[in-house]
């Protein structure tokens, strides 16, 4: 699973979370957008929100009320940020936040192993024997996590 886009608002605006009408289909990362949209029933989600989903003809699916197992892949990913990342750190304000997020979620794709993947991380690294050199630690997200590798003596 891979998060496709994340949006951080102080206050919850409907127009400030969808952004510019004709902006708005672009977001989605494939030439054409998915056919379903699987959400909760969260208020933020008005009129505005229905009318454009119904404008890229993606068929809405609610979730039933107070049922966060109905959508496991976005609770796991969302627990993941806060357990591997928000939990252990100050958020000092909006952009700080974004920087983090955006930090963790390359990390979260790039480097970080996977139960699904046989402990291997999206972009599979081959293994590097003790005879290529010493072990450094490379940071990630600001130090919070590292990957590792190794360093071919000089």
């Amino acid at each position: 699973m891979s998060a496709v886009k994340f949006s951080i608002s102080i206050l919850p605006i409907r127009l400030r979370r969808l952004g510019p009408r004709n902006n708005w289909p672009r977001r989605f990362p494939t030439p054409s957008p998915p056919r379903y949209l699987l959400r909760d029933r969260d208020g933020i989600y008005g009129l505005e929100f229905v009318q454009r989903t119904l404008g890229l003809s993606l068929k809405q699916k609610l979730m039933a009320p107070r049922s966060p197992w109905q959508n496991p892949f976005v609770e796991r990913l969302v627990g993941s940020i806060r357990r591997e990342c928000l939990d252990h750190m100050i958020v000092l304000h909006e952009h700080h936040l974004r920087r983090r997020l955006t930090d963790y979620l390359s990390y979260y794709h790039h480097h970080r192993t996977h139960r699904s993947l046989d402990e291997d991380g999206p972009e599979s690294r081959a293994v590097e024997p003790p005879d290529q050199g010493n072990l450094i630690a490379l940071p990630l997200v600001s130090g919070l996590h590292h990957r590792y590798a190794r360093q071919a003596a000089a």
